[in-house]
């Protein structure tokens, strides 16, 4: 949950879409919010127009426009002048890609616009879109990103082929959630992997259908396979499976062996899908087998999670102040005592592989 003073505090916000429907869902939706002041622009000709006069403390973006199309806008005002940028973009096709293409540009978040035809359907964008815009104006920025490189570094370790199948014993389980910063501290954590790391489930908060490309931008980057979690997916050495957009993802024991399992539901601790969720279920199912890992992010989805993994006997780490774009979900579950240990995001994948390394002898 966001504090007293960060739900206070005054925000000028500007939405930049060519769509005047979406404009006007958008204002409404922020306008009902404490604190939050809305402008608008058609384009971002307009919106720099309205910027020279009164400067934004966070920019609601679409990168579908004329006259400038919105990367083009993002990469001017990351250079000239840095400003929180949230990407509200259509779920289809290009604007999927677009849409991550803008995170390494230096986007602090990216949601999907809001379906408006849908009463709950509004109602679970309301919360998603203000959340988005208040961790953007608490984020730190940072220059532009470049760990998610668009082909794996020369020289890498080859992956190793992964048997996914019957006889394969998967006695450790680490689970990683992760929100507004998490695709950077996600992508140089899995790129330290080693093709033998642990089994790996991951939640990242992201709107549906971008889970996939990420995971898949991922998969071509990393020794370890990555890909967008299924139900029935097994949790074994060299693989790390993120939790899709919009649906819940659960770890369950199946006899010598962890899987997922990915279902509908309401939203858990503000998102869907939600890291408490994931914590949970490994908490249950896998106990003293499992690490957690909790990282940059708004709020305090996951902390309660994390408490419950510990409880169980798991090791727990949290990401460190310093390192995190937004301190809400990991500050909240040191507050709890939910984290053993607290390492910066430099340190995680080698605290990761250490703690992994003393489960030899562990089992249920």
């Amino acid at each position: 949950m966001m504090t007293a003073r960060e739900a206070n505090r005054l925000l000028d916000v500007l939405v930049v879409d060519d769509s005047a429907v979406v404009r006007q869902a958008l204002g409404a939706i922020l306008r009902q919010a404490p604190g939050l002041t809305v402008t608008a622009a058609a384009d971002p000709i307009i919106a720099m127009d309205k910027m020279r006069h009164r400067r934004p403390d966070v920019i609601v973006l679409d990168l579908e426009m004329p006259r400038m199309d919105g990367l083009s806008f993002l990469r001017k005002v990351m250079s000239e002048d840095p400003l929180p940028v949230v990407v509200c973009s259509g779920v289809a096709g290009r604007g999927t890609e677009a849409a991550l293409r803008a995170m390494e540009e230096g986007a602090v978040e990216v949601i999907a616009k809001p379906k408006l035809a849908v009463r709950e359907f509004l109602e679970e964008s309301a919360i998603l879109l203000v959340d988005a815009v208040r961790g953007a104006a608490a984020a730190r920025l940072r220059p532009r990103r470049t760990s998610m490189r668009t082909r794996p570094l020369a020289g890498a370790t080859p992956r190793a082929p992964v048997f996914h199948g019957l006889r394969v014993t998967t006695d450790k389980v680490v689970a990683i959630g992760a929100s507004t910063g998490g695709t950077e501290a996600l992508s140089e954590i899995l790129q330290a992997m080693p093709p033998d790391a642990p089994g790996m489930v991951i939640v990242q908060h992201m709107p549906e259908v971008f889970t996939r490309s990420f995971a898949e931008r991922l998969d071509g980057l990393c020794r370890v396979e990555v890909k967008e979690a299924a139900t029935g997916d097994r949790v074994t050495p060299g693989r790390a499976l993120v939790a899709p957009g919009n649906r819940h993802t659960f770890v369950v024991r199946t006899g010598a062996h962890y899987e997922v399992e990915v279902q509908d539901g309401p939203l858990v601790s503000r998102h869907r899908p939600s890291v408490d969720v994931l914590f949970r279920s490994i908490a249950q199912a896998a106990g003293p087998n499992a690490l957690g890992v909790i990282l940059t992010g708004m709020g305090d989805d996951g902390a309660d999670g994390l408490l419950e993994m510990r409880r169980a006997g798991a090791g727990t780490i949290a990401q460190g102040e310093e390192s995190c774009v937004v301190f809400g979900m990991p500050k909240a579950a040191i507050d709890r005592g939910a984290a053993d240990s607290v390492f910066p995001l430099a340190g995680i994948a080698g605290a990761i592989l250490r703690r992994a390394a003393t489960w030899a002898g562990v089992r249920e």
